[in-house]
C-alpha cells in the first residue's frame, strides 16, 4: 500500500510573458489610440465621438435642439457600444472556459476593427459625406473598437486605470495630488502617491493622442486613421509571448 500522495495530471501553463516593459507600457499605448481615433473620428465624420461614447448623446441633443435633423451614427453609436460590449463578455467567458488568456485575442480584435475602420474610410477618398451609409457603418467600427478597449481593460488589465475616457482619471489624479500635498495621514498619502503614478501615463497618453490625431487628420484627413491603427497594433506585439522556461517533464 502506497503511503505517499500520487502527483496528480501536469497541467500545461501558457508561456509566460515578459511583461516588466510591455505591460508597463500597454495602458500608454492604449490611451494614444483612444484619444486619437476620438478627434479623427469626431472631425473626420461630423462630430462622433468614437472613445468618450456618451458624448454623443449630447452632440444628438444639440443638433435637436438647433432644429436639425438626428444624425444616424451618434443616435446608434451608444447601442451599439452597448452590444459589442456584451459580445467582448461573452467571448471573455468562451475564453476562460477553454483556458485562454483574453488580454491577446482582445488587443488583436481591437486592431482589425480599426484596420476596418482605416481601409473603408480611406477607400472613399476625402470628401466624405458623415450622414452616408457607408460613413455610418465605419463610425460604428471605430466606436466597437473602442467598445472592445474599454471591455479589455476590465476584463484583461484589471486594476489598470480607464484609457479610453479620462474624467474619472483626471479626477482620481487630482485628489490623489491634493491627499499626497495636504493629507495628514502619511500611509493614505502613500498609497494615494502610488495611484497617481499609476494614472498619470493614461491621461498624458489620451492628451498626446488627441493632439497627434488632429495635427494628423488636419494634414492627411481619414488616412490619418493610420494613425491609432499602428498604436494598436503596437499594443498587440507588446504583449507577445516570450517563453522563459521549459515545461517539466
Amino acid at each position: 500500500m502506497n503511503s505517499g500522495t500520487e502527483p496528480g495530471p501536469t497541467r500545461v501553463l501558457p508561456p509566460a510573458v515578459d511583461s516588466s516593459l510591455g505591460m508597463k507600457l500597454l495602458p500608454g499605448v492604449l490611451s494614444l489610440t483612444a484619444g486619437s481615433v476620438d478627434v479623427i473620428g469626431f472631425l473626420g465624420l461630423g462630430g462622433l465621438f468614437t472613445s468618450h461614447i456618451t458624448g454623443n448623446l449630447v452632440v444628438l441633443a444639440a443638433h435637436l435642439a438647433n432644429g436639425e435633423a438626428a444624425r444616424l451614427a451618434p443616435m446608434l453609436s451608444v447601442p451599439v457600444f452597448m452590444l459589442v460590449l456584451m459580445l467582448v463578455r461573452l467571448l471573455a467567458s468562451i475564453l476562460e472556459a477553454a483556458a485562454i488568456a483574453s488580454l491577446r485575442p482582445f488587443l488583436l480584435l481591437q486592431f482589425l476593427l480599426l484596420a476596418g475602420f482605416l481601409a473603408l474610410c480611406a477607400s472613399q477618398g476625402s470628401d466624405i459625406d458623415p450622414n452616408a451609409p457607408f460613413a455610418v457603418a465605419a463610425g460604428m467600427l471605430g466606436v466597437a473598437a473602442m467598445a472592445v478597449q474599454n471591455a479589455l481593460v476590465q476584463i484583461s488589465l484589471k486594476g489598470a486605470p480607464s484609457t479610453a475616457v479620462m474624467t474619472s482619471n483626471v479626477t482620481r489624479f487630482t485628489v490623489d495630488i491634493g491627499t499626497v500635498l495636504f493629507g495628514r495621514d502619511s500611509d493614505d498619502a502613500a498609497s494615494a502617491f502610488a495611484r497617481a503614478k499609476h494614472t498619470w501615463p493614461a491621461i498624458v497618453g489620451f492628451a498626446a493622442g488627441c493632439a497627434a490625431g488632429a495635427v494628423c487628420e488636419a494634414a492627411f484627413g481619414l488616412w490619418s486613421l493610420t494613425l491609432p491603427a499602428g498604436f494598436a497594433l503596437l499594443a498587440v506585439v507588446l504583449t507577445i509571448p516570450v517563453e522563459i522556461g521549459k515545461a517539466k517533464r
